[in-house]
């Protein structure tokens, strides 16, 4: 298995976290958690699929998924290599003209959205190495890039989840940004994809588990999360990594 992160080009670091090449020589299966970044995923080598009751649904060799309330599992075939472009929480809205909530806990291909993509994909196939295949989505993606302003609120917004670690109440935080409830709240879903609430709860288990449990109880896990029993944190943290909290403490993702 081979994992590798770049960054992107000036042009692009507004709008993109980082670039991940994922090369598999042997046949692996991981457990990909929600995130807070709307992913596109191009393959150049191999297969790949969901895996969802033991029955292996491939994808598309260019997707782009939106974030998601649970996890996935993904099969990584024999011999498989992707490229994930990984984008900021609200920098795809710059490369996408529909509403990002269309996207909600969905991956679809591509070529629904752009009807070139196919142009790319092939020279990723033929590109001779990674630094190549770097160059060649940086150069698909600025033609793709839409003009305009980000939107303040939300950029204000999503500052205030993260120091809060997705333990606050969206009300208030609307008030702190003077703007209607409702307002904030069809303005957030359009930029980043999901609700105020969807995404502070992403913030707040992303916190737990990257935690790794070392130091606290599970219980005090909980109520530093901001939890006031035992078993809805159970249910949550299950419903968002597919596993209890004891096992998967024992065999986390790959990454």
């Amino acid at each position: 298995m081979n994992v590798e992160k770049h960054i992107p080009s000036p042009a692009l670091s507004p709008f993109i976290k980082h670039y991940m090449i994922v090369e598999m020589q042997d046949e692996q299966v991981n457990r990909i958690l929600p995130d807070t970044s709307v992913v596109m995923v191009f393959r150049f080598k191999g297969h790949v699929s969901f895996l969802e009751n033991d029955v292996k649904n491939e994808l598309p060799t260019a997707t782009i998924s939106g974030l998601r309330k649970s996890g996935k599992l993904v099969n990584y075939g024999q011999n498989s290599a992707n490229l994930l472009v990984v984008f900021n929480e609200a920098g795809a809205n710059a490369f996408i003209k529909a509403p990002l909530y269309e996207l909600y806990d969905s991956s679809i291909a591509l070529n629904n959205m752009y009807k070139d993509v196919a142009d790319v994909e092939e020279q990723l196939a033929e590109a001779k190495n990674n630094i190549q295949r770097i160059v060649l989505i940086e150069q698909y993606l600025l033609t793709k890039l839409y003009p305009g302003e980000p939107d303040k609120i939300v950029l204000a917004a999503l500052e205030k989840i993260h120091a809060a670690k997705g333990i606050l109440k969206i009300k208030e935080l609307a008030q702190s940004l003077y703007i209607s409830q409702d307002a904030f709240e069809k303005r957030f879903r359009r930029v980043i994809g999901v609700s105020p609430k969807q995404f502070s709860n992403i913030i707040r288990m992303k916190s737990i588990v990257s935690s790794g449990f070392t130091k606290e109880t599970l219980s005090e896990v909980a109520f530093n999360a901001g939890y006031f029993d035992q078993p809805h944190f159970n249910k949550d943290f299950k419903l968002f990594t597919g596993k209890t909290p004891t096992d998967f403490i024992k065999t986390p993702p790959l990454w």
